[in-house]
């Protein structure tokens, strides 16, 4: 693997992971909404990740022979796809809610502060680790371009 292919390994993961957070602060800032624009309360999101694959030419040697062949391999991480969690609502009794329904019944967000909180905080050691990633390719381009200097 090469030295820019590693960095844009690392940036794709830092984009995938800047999203991630972006998605989990929108559901800790609408866990107490009980109206969107679709009619009900907001509804928890998730990310979802896939790898990124490029195709690569390897030569490979069989029976004495070499020939190529195209393998795909990882060139980084994307979001496949924002979805939302069909775990239930919450829903507590408040009548004197404007939300209420005719029981007196308020549906109430399905987001979880701790499950937020703690997937804040595996993104954010995710992104973490990707930009020691990036650092350290970074330094050692620095000491491959040293090598002919005298």
């Amino acid at each position: 693997m090469g030295v820019f292919s590693t960095l844009r390994t690392s940036a794709s993961a830092l984009t995938a992971e800047r999203l991630r957070m972006d998605v989990i602060a929108a559901n800790v800032a609408n866990m107490e909404t009980t109206r969107t624009a679709n009619g009900g309360p907001y509804r928890r999101q998730r990310v979802s990740f896939s790898p990124l694959l490029q195709e690569q030419t390897l030569s490979v040697a069989t029976s004495g022979f070499s020939r190529w062949q195209s393998e795909p391999t990882s060139a980084g991480v994307r979001v496949a796809a924002i979805d939302e969690d069909p775990s239930p609502f919450r829903v507590v009794y408040d009548p004197s809610h404007p939300d209420a329904d005719a029981d007196g019944n308020v549906a109430y967000p399905n987001v979880e502060p701790i499950t937020e909180m703690t997937d804040m905080l595996s993104a954010t050691r995710a992104y973490e680790a990707n930009v020691t990633v990036l650092n350290a390719t970074k330094g050692m381009a620095m000491k491959a371009l040293e090598i002919g200097k005298v």
